[in-house]
């Protein structure tokens, strides 16, 4: 998942950016609410997470604005005051949730894994598809019982696939998906890493397919007779 932190302590953004990225997301960080509005403005994130206090623009400015240019992201807001009044207004102009500072680290880990599963439409944290299933909460792939050994980029490209199983996701969009701004990758690589993927997903009765000049989708293969 791609998510954008928006927080002016250097430190605190540092430290959250940290691990968030240890948990495989790719993360984009800004200091200020006139950074938060165009970079949202810009780019497609599956998750804002926004301080309550931020300068050179007003977080309810660039919540309103993201929310009128009907940007579904989901918003977290980080906040030292929450107040009952600006948590109220806050939700009415579309944030999904709050979390009070000083936080413990655990409870913001699971708020982020909360928001990205409903965003994604779903309720539990285990999703199915073939012979795999896949742990939202830990980011494991199992066959059976067995975890699956895959590597990061793989990792990353088979999650985007698999959440959105049998449909079409835009080559583009895989690479937007993978990477924060500091990041690169190439069509090319995407191409090796789809290669591997279906190396790895053979076994288990998967396989990724190409939609021609568009991008690719994960599939069953068809059972042997």
């Amino acid at each position: 998942m791609r998510i954008l932190l928006t927080e002016d302590n250097i430190a605190l953004a540092d430290g959250l950016s940290a691990i968030l990225r240890g948990t495989g997301h790719a993360v984009d960080v800004v200091h200020d609410g006139a950074s938060a509005n165009a970079v949202i403005a810009a780019e497609n994130f599956d998750l804002v997470i926004l301080d309550l206090n931020l300068p050179e623009m007003d977080w309810l400015d660039v919540l309103r604005a993201m929310r009128a240019r009907q940007n579904q992201a989901a918003v977290l807001i980080l906040t030292a005051r929450g107040t009952p009044e600006e948590r109220v207004k806050g939700l009415d102009l579309g944030a999904d949730d709050y979390l009070i500072k000083p936080f413990d680290i655990a409870e913001f880990e699971a708020r982020v894994r909360v928001l990205l599963r409903r965003q994604a439409g779903l309720r539990s944290a285990t999703v199915g598809f073939g012979g795999i299933s896949f742990d939202l909460n830990s980011r494991t792939f199992s066959s059976g019982d067995t975890p699956l050994d895959i590597p990061a980029r793989e990792l990353g490209l088979l999650e985007i696939l698999f959440m959105r199983a049998g449909k079409v996701v835009a080559k583009e969009a895989i690479i937007q998906s993978l990477t924060a701004f500091d990041d690169d990758i190439s069509a090319n690589a995407i191409e090796q890493y789809v290669s591997r993927l279906r190396k790895r997903l053979s076994p288990h009765g998967l396989t990724v397919k190409t939609a021609r000049g568009i991008g690719y989708y994960l599939d069953k293969l068809p059972e042997a007779s």
